[in-house]
């Protein structure tokens, strides 16, 4: 049984500033921070474009880190940028600016090996893409896809069409509630799971997150308590990270315990991410640390 995960997404410079100070272009994008979360679980293999301003430093440390790159595709020109801050609160990013570059020329390739990974998580991009890497991939084990409200409000038909494909879909709060145009969580959830997938998770940042399978919300766990938050930003994409790397790890079927553990697993690891600026805490993480932190997380609720 494979168990290697496919992602496909962004990488990034990112630059950023909270309450805990500023930094400049650091690496990032929704599928670094996803394969440096799960990396600790399971094979990571990432799919993407950079510019040729992307160094042989940041191709090191994913490597170091045990995920395959060869995928990455090099296109002349710059790498995506992002720039964005957050208030004290850390509820939500302001972008303040946003360069595409190469990433807006970006149509994922997938060669052989990349079609036969066991799972697939296809971060936040265009559905339109989404779609094509799912007609792209042979038979894994099960799918899941990320979104944003940009998709929600401009590419709807595409995003309906790719929810109705994949095995687990990720929204946090606002992007549920405005795909559904119900406020109520449950009532949100049952609106999506109607149309695909068969499982829901729903991030809620400081407030953890809600898990729906068979039209029922299943378990709602809280964050892990961090007293000391320096920056969110790629905290929902570690906590797929954690979520899928877990499942990809399992042997048998998608049972609610493996989907509990799952959820732990998520919200463990996404709780080192904003430890951090960017990258800094999962790009070291080690699995006794991730063991111990979840330990005394699901021993302080009873769930593992």
């Amino acid at each position: 049984m494979d168990k290697s995960i496919l992602v496909v997404g962004s990488l990034a410079f990112d630059s950023i500033t909270t309450v805990k100070g500023r930094v400049r272009e650091i690496l990032g994008g929704s599928a670094v921070h996803f394969s440096l979360a799960a990396s600790n679980l399971a094979k990571v293999r990432l799919v993407g474009v950079v510019g040729t301003d992307f160094g042989g430093h940041h191709r090191r440390l994913l490597c170091s880190r045990g995920v395959d790159i060869s995928g990455l595709e090099v296109m002349d020109g710059d790498t995506f940028r992002w720039v964005g801050s957050y208030d004290k609160d850390f509820n939500s990013a302001q972008t303040i600016c946003t360069k595409l570059n190469v990433f807006e020329k970006f149509s994922p390739k997938l060669g052989e090996l990349h079609r036969n990974s066991g799972a697939v998580f296809l971060a936040n991009i265009n559905p339109e893409l989404q779609l094509d890497v799912l007609s792209q991939v042979r038979k894994p084990r099960f799918t899941a896809c990320d979104t944003m409200n940009l998709w929600i409000n401009n590419k709807k038909a595409a995003l309906a069409r790719l929810l109705a494909r994949v095995d687990i879909s990720f929204m946090n709060e606002d992007e549920l509630r405005l795909y559904s145009g119900e406020y109520n969580l449950i009532k949100a959830a049952r609106y999506a799971m109607k149309r695909g997938p068969s499982v829901l998770v729903v991030k809620r940042g400081s407030n953890g997150a809600m898990l729906f399978a068979d039209h029922k919300c299943v378990v709602s766990l809280p964050a892990f308590p961090i007293e000391d938050v320096v920056d969110t930003t790629g905290a929902g994409d570690s906590f797929a990270g954690g979520f899928i790397g877990y499942l990809a790890s399992a042997s048998g079927r998608m049972d609610t315990a493996k989907l509990k553990k799952a959820m732990a697993y998520g919200t463990v690891v996404s709780s080192f991410n904003v430890q951090g600026f960017g990258i800094k805490k999962t790009a070291s993480l080690s699995k006794g640390e991730l063991s111990k932190r979840l330990k005394e997380y699901c021993g302080a609720l009873d769930i593992c």
